[in-house]
């Protein structure tokens, strides 16, 4: 059941809505409440999938994602959308450039960025299969495809875009497009990135 907070349109579920009316709910702006649905729908024995803007769903929801999410280690799946500054025009409250050490600081969450279409997918199929709380960070952007057909998503395990013996570049999420873009740039200075 995916529950959202006034974002059908931003979380781009119209194509599950379409298939599934009865499994979205759409509870307004009021972030506290949609993850007290969620943890309800989960403890009925639902999977439970929230989509709504990182910003809001992180920062205003903190006591209940906290307590009855983390804490309680119930199967809700966050995924906070539009992460970092990907809201860019609408200013600094729709920012969410913390919410990553948030999570971190709560603890009993698993916590995933993926970096491509690729990793996205396979992140998804494993939040969704796999029991237990978890963040999955979600930016807006359409970023080209850095993992060919044959990668397999291993959570836990460093994901090694190119091997190099010079300097080591770490990034997560959208900014490994960046990260890798850098590296190619370096190599042309005949610098060896990994």
């Amino acid at each position: 059941v995916v529950v959202v907070g006034d974002s059908t349109s931003t979380s781009k579920i119209a194509p599950f809505q379409e298939l599934y009316p009865e499994r979205v709910i759409n509870v307004g702006i009021a972030e506290q409440n949609l993850v007290g649905i969620s943890v309800g729908l989960s403890l009925s024995g639902y999977v439970s999938v929230t989509a709504n803007a990182a910003p809001f769903l992180i920062a205003r929801s903190n006591e209940q994602v906290k307590n009855d999410v983390c804490y309680s280690e119930t199967n809700v799946k966050l995924f906070g959308l539009n992460a970092g500054v990907a809201y860019g025009s609408l200013g600094s409250t729709h920012h969410a450039i913390d919410d990553i050490s948030i999570m971190l600081g709560l603890g009993n969450i698993k916590i995933f960025a993926p970096a491509d279409p690729v990793e996205t997918e396979q992140i998804v199929l494993y939040a969704l299969k796999n029991k237990g709380p978890m963040y999955i960070r979600m930016d807006n952007g359409l970023f080209p495809y850095l993992h060919n057909k044959e990668y397999r998503f291993t959570p836990g395990k460093v994901d090694i875009l190119r091997h190099g013996s010079d300097v080591t570049l770490i990034s997560l999420g959208s900014l490994v497009n960046e990260a890798y873009k850098a590296s190619l740039d370096l190599e042309k200075e005949s610098i060896d990135v990994e």
